[in-house]
C-alpha cells in the first residue's frame, strides 16, 4: 500500500495510520509501548497507534542512514542559530523583565514579532529532536513545521504547519466530529478553546485562543466566497499572487497580536497598550475603566 496523501510513492505513516492490523497487534503491552515510547512520549510529534505498531515489526525504510546524519546535521546548525539569537537578540529578556512597559507600541510589536520567530525556531528544535531520535530507532513520525512562518499566507495553513501532528490529532478526533467544514465557523471556537486549555488553563492562553478565532472568522468568510475565483490570465495570477502576499501580511500581523496577548503583555497589559496608541496615560484609562 503506497500513500497517497504525500505522493511519494513509498509506504509512510500517511499509509500506515490508516492501514488496519491484525488482531494480535492491539494488546496491552503494544499499546503500554506506544504510550511510553520515548521520542514520542517526551515531546515528540503525535503518531497514531496503528502506523506506531506496524514499524516495530518493520522498521521505516523511506530514510537511509545518511539521510538520517543529514537531518540531525541540519538540527545542530539550527541549533547554533538558536543560540546566536539568545546571546545578541534580547526578545525574551524584554518581556520576562516587564521593560516592555517602557517601549513605544511599534517597538512593543517588533518585540512581539521577534518572539514568535524565536517561539518557531525553539519547536522547531524540540520537535525534530525528537522526530530524529525516532527516525533512529525506525519508527517514522508526521515532520512538524514543514514550512518557515513567514511562508503562510492564511492562518489555515500556519497552524496546519506549526504543530502538524497535532493538528492531524485534532482534525480527526474533534474538528471532524464537531461537524467539519459543514459547522466550521462554530467548530474553530471549540478546537482552539480545546488546544488552549491542552497547553495550560490560563487566562490568558484562553484570551490567545479566543481572538485567535476572531482573526480566523473573517478569513473563512472570505475564502468562502472566493473559491470559485480562478485567475487564468497573466494580469489575474499577478493580482493574486498580490493578494497572496497582502493575506501573508496580514497573517504575521494577527499572529503578532494574538502572541502579544497570550505571551508578552498579556489581556490586562493590552488596555495599556491601547491607551498609548490611543495617546492616552494607560494606567488612568485602566482605572477609569474599572470605576
Amino acid at each position: 500500500q503506497k500513500c497517497e496523501v504525500c505522493y511519494s510513492g513509498k509506504t509512510c505513516y500517511f499509509a500506515l495510520q490508516e492501514k488496519g492490523l491484525s488482531v494480535d497487534k492491539y494488546t496491552f503491552l503494544t499499546y503500554l509501548c506506544y504510550l511510553t515510547y520515548a521520542p514520542l512520549y517526551i515531546a515528540g510529534p503525535v503518531v497514531s497507534y496503528n502506523a506506531f505498531a506496524a514499524q516495530l515489526d518493520v522498521p521505516q525504510k523511506n530514510y537511509s542512514v545518511g539521510q538520517i546524519c543529514c537531518y540531525g546535521l541540519r538540527w545542530i546548525l539550527n541549533f547554533l542559530l538558536i543560540e546566536v539569537m539568545t546571546h545578541f537578540f534580547h526578545y525574551n529578556a524584554f518581556v520576562v523583565s516587564r521593560l516592555w512597559r517602557q517601549l513605544t507600541p511599534f517597538e512593543i510589536f517588533i518585540i512581539s514579532y521577534g518572539v514568535l520567530i524565536f517561539m518557531w525556531l525553539k519547536f522547531f528544535l524540540i520537535w525534530r529532536y525528537f522526530r530524529f531520535w525516532s527516525l533512529v530507532g525506525g519508527v517514522e513520525t508526521p515532520e512538524n513545521m514543514p514550512r518557515c512562518i513567514n511562508n503562510c499566507p492564511d492562518l489555515e495553513s500556519f497552524w496546519k504547519s506549526w504543530h502538524a501532528s497535532f493538528n492531524k490529532w485534532l482534525v480527526r478526533y474533534v474538528y471532524i466530529p464537531l461537524g467539519g467544514s459543514r459547522r466550521k465557523l462554530l467548530s474553530i471556537w471549540v478546537v482552539f478553546t480545546f488546544v488552549a486549555a491542552w497547553h495550560d488553563l490560563e487566562w490568558k492562553l484562553i484570551s490567545w485562543a479566543w481572538l485567535t478565532c476572531l482573526c480566523f472568522v473573517p478569513e473563512i468568510v472570505i475564502k468562502s466566497f472566493s473559491n470559485n475565483f480562478q485567475a487564468k490570465s497573466t494580469l489575474g495570477r499577478f493580482i493574486h499572487r498580490e493578494l497572496c502576499a497582502i493575506a501573508g501580511a496580514v497573517t504575521v500581523s494577527s499572529l503578532m497580536v494574538a502572541n502579544l496577548v497570550g505571551y508578552v503583555v498579556g489581556p490586562s497589559g493590552i488596555k495599556v497598550l491601547m491607551a498609548r496608541m490611543l495617546h492616552k496615560d494607560g494606567e488612568l484609562h485602566v482605572h477609569i475603566h474599572y470605576l
